[in-house]
């Protein structure tokens, strides 16, 4: 299993606002989220404070995802894979915005 991080999937990676406190450069007002630069995803990995979530599908996060990422698609409950610690950054993926 690959688990490098690829420019595209770090690219693509949003980080939720209200768990970084501004640590991000790009904020919308109406947007309730933060996209993330390649810089500072990178920064991010291996960080304990931080949850990276792999929002691909099943064969794509198994073919290769950033370190330490959790795998959620759709299902019952994003919960079941939050960290309960609710002051942990979350950082959102998937290998194209569309």
């Amino acid at each position: 299993m690959q688990t490098d991080p690829s420019p595209k999937r770090l690219a693509t990676a949003l980080v939720l606002a209200a768990a970084l406190g501004g640590a991000c450069a790009t904020k919308h007002a109406s947007e309730p989220f933060t996209l993330a630069t390649l810089d500072e995803v990178e920064r991010m990995l291996g960080d304990p404070r931080v949850a990276i979530v792999d929002a691909n599908t099943r064969e794509t996060f198994e073919a290769g995802h950033l370190p330490g990422a959790r795998w959620y698609r759709s299902g019952p409950s994003l919960a079941s894979v939050l960290p309960a610690d609710k002051a942990t950054r979350l950082v959102f993926y998937c290998a194209s915005p569309s």
